[in-house]
Parts: structure tokens; C-alpha cells; sequence
């Protein structure tokens, strides 16, 4: 596994797979949920197959999906083990954090690794907001799926820049999404 993973292994491996590369990409990026897949490199290897604009479509669509995963399993069948592991208490805590900032966790999450599973997560334990859990998630999904998909097709040669703006491109898509998308539920709220 560590050889497929190292370098331009991924990307040979994927094309090993001829038309379905996309389909067994996605398939690694939604079972990063449960085993470590380094996400960034299977994005990446995505740009080399298919370049930088179908390659960030695929690698975003997968990374969105993914969050979707799991926040859509956790949200319906995880409550019971929410409530043994941390209590009443503990989970009204974090469904108020969620509620006040789960769009800047979520935006945030996506570019750190396992953080951002874990986050998807915890958004559907404590019940966030479905529509404001999407926005954010699509913001730092796309954004990184073709900054990598990109990095990948490029070569990335400058790895502290592809971290800074793997950091901040998520950041500043929430920012400019986040007052429209609440400007609108604000409106639709006053109309019923």
C-alpha cells in the first residue's frame, strides 16, 4: 500500500483501473472514514489522470460525498453512542458549538487530515444545520479537490505554499459564501 501511495504510484494505480479511476478515487476519498487514506494524494493523482479541471470536479465531488457519509451516518445512527460516550451534557455542548460555528469548523476541517472526517462526523451527532453543514463542506471540498487535483497535474514542487493555501482558499470561500447563504435563510425565514 505504501508504494501505491508513494509519489506517482496513485496515479499509475488509478489509471490501472481504466474508465472506473474515478469511481474507485471516489471510493478511497468516502472509505477515509474509516481507514487512513492520504486524501491530498489520491486528489492529486486525480489531476494527473485527468487534469486539473476534471480531476478537481471528481476530487471535490468525492470529498463532498464523503463529509455527506458521514455526517448522514452519524447524524441517524450515532446518537445513542454520542450520548454514552461524552452524556446529556457533553452533546448539548457540542450541538451548541456546531450551532454557533460549525460553518468555520466544517470550512476549516477539510484541508487537515482525519480532522475533517471526524468533524463531518460530529456535525451530524450534534445535528448542525443540514443547509449550513453543506455550503461549508462544498467551499472546502471544492476548493481543495482542485487546488490538489491542480498540485497534482502541475507537479507541486512548493509544498508549504499548496499547505497555506490549502489552508486559507476554504477559509476565503466561507467568508464570501457564508453572508449571502444567510442572507438568503434570513429572507426565506421572514417569508414563512
Amino acid at each position: 500500500m505504501e508504494q501505491v501511495f508513494a509519489g506517482d504510484g496513485v496515479a499509475s494505480w488509478l489509471q490501472s483501473f481504466g474508465g472506473y479511476a474515478w469511481a474507485v478515487a471516489i471510493g478511497l476519498l468516502i472509505a477515509d472514514l474509516a481507514i487512513p487514506v492520504p486524501t491530498t494524494a489520491v486528489m492529486a493523482a486525480l489531476g494527473m489522470v485527468y487534469g486539473p479541471v476534471l480531476g478537481g470536479i471528481i476530487a471535490g465531488s468525492g470529498s463532498i460525498i464523503s463529509g455527506l457519509v458521514g455526517y448522514g451516518l452519524c447524524r441517524k445512527l450515532g446518537r445513542p453512542f454520542a450520548l454514552w460516550l461524552s452524556g446529556e451534557k457533553g452533546l448539548a455542548e457540542g450541538e451548541k458549538l456546531f450551532q454557533n460555528l460549525g460553518g468555520w469548523i466544517v470550512a476549516m476541517s477539510r484541508w487537515l487530515p482525519v480532522v475533517s472526517e471526524v468533524v463531518a462526523c460530529l456535525a451530524g451527532l450534534s445535528k448542525m444545520s443540514f443547509p449550513i453543514f453543506v455550503v461549508a463542506l462544498v467551499c472546502s471540498s471544492a476548493s481543495l479537490g482542485f487546488l490538489f487535483s491542480t498540485i497534482g497535474y502541475i507537479g507541486g514542487d512548493h509544498p508549504v505554499m499548496t499547505l497555506i493555501l490549502s489552508a486559507l482558499l476554504p477559509l476565503l470561500l466561507w467568508v464570501i459564501v457564508r453572508p449571502v447563504f444567510f442572507k438568503f435563510k434570513m429572507k426565506k425565514n421572514d417569508e414563512i
